[in-house]
């Protein structure tokens, strides 16, 4: 486990992962290489229904600085610098897409052995102001987001949860949507599944009496292949399939399906990534 209870963010993000990373009903190629100057390469192609997009990146890292440009098919240039303890345990991302100069986004994360916090403005006239901050150990942390709008000078959302966090296990409890919804999240970690996992998620939306429960789980094949599912209360059923070809190049099969509506016809995604 890490050394201090993490971002905000990462409340819950292994439970969702579990449930939604990987999952898609794209086509998608991924093509990644590296020089020894350090410069790396990704290209992507992807086909969502019948459109087709694509973009390429670069990214460049020197000591503790990271420089990433990525050029997409609709002519946008995103450009993202970060440096990492310029301050102890501190780091500094700075960002924009061009070529809409009003995207500009500066943020500054801190990660303390018993607290952290994060702080993000928008670089244009009447910027968005977000800020997360949590407390605690490795093993139970309570944190709180929120963002500002200065345009309209009022809060647009807020946030707070709690986590906690064991070698095999990790929970949470996230209030959301100022206060409207509230999700319960839980992945247990079992050696029966040769090192897969088993996840909970609940969620209840009090503005409209909405539950939704998923269930999910991963198992291990063999080192090279990995199968997840999920089944959710509305009747969603989701199961993936990926394997390592060769060395850090997976192929990943996914499908989705309605139980309740068999005569829909089910949603299939394919993503292929390749890394000479």
């Amino acid at each position: 486990m890490s050394k201090g209870p993490g971002l905000f963010s990462e409340f819950g993000k292994k439970a969702k992962d579990l449930l939604n990373k990987d999952y898609s009903s794209d086509q998608k190629i991924t093509i990644s290489s590296s020089s020894y100057s350090g410069v790396a390469i990704t290209s992507n192609v992807a086909k969502k229904g019948g459109l087709s997009s694509g973009d390429v990146g670069a990214r460049y890292k020197h000591r503790n600085a990271e420089v990433d440009v990525k050029l997409d098919t609709e002519s946008n240039i995103v450009t993202t610098l970060s440096v990492t303890d310029f301050l102890p345990s501190t780091k500094a991302i700075a960002s924009v897409k061009l070529p809409d100069y009003n995207s500009g986004k500066f943020e500054v994360q801190y990660l303390h052995q018993h607290a952290s916090f994060t702080g993000a403005v928008g670089l244009n006239k009447s910027p968005a102001v977000d800020f997360s901050a949590a407390i605690g150990t490795p093993s139970i942390a309570f944190g709180a987001e929120a963002t500002y709008v200065t345009a309209s000078a009022e809060f647009t959302k807020y946030n707070t949860g709690v986590s906690l966090t064991k070698p095999d296990s990790n929970a949470s409890v996230i209030l959301a949507d100022k206060g409207d919804s509230i999700r319960f999240s839980y992945l247990h970690n079992l050696n029966q599944l040769n090192g897969g996992a088993v996840v909970g998620e609940m969620s209840r939306r009090f503005s409209t009496n909405e539950n939704t429960l998923t269930v999910g789980c991963s198992y291990v094949v063999d080192p090279q292949t990995l199968l997840k599912a999920k089944l959710n209360n509305h009747g969603n059923l989701g199961a993936l399939l990926q394997h390592e070809l060769i060395p850090k190049s997976f192929l990943t099969i996914s499908g989705a399906f309605d139980t309740k509506a068999l005569q829909k016809t089910p949603k299939f995604g394919l993503a292929l990534s390749l890394k000479p």
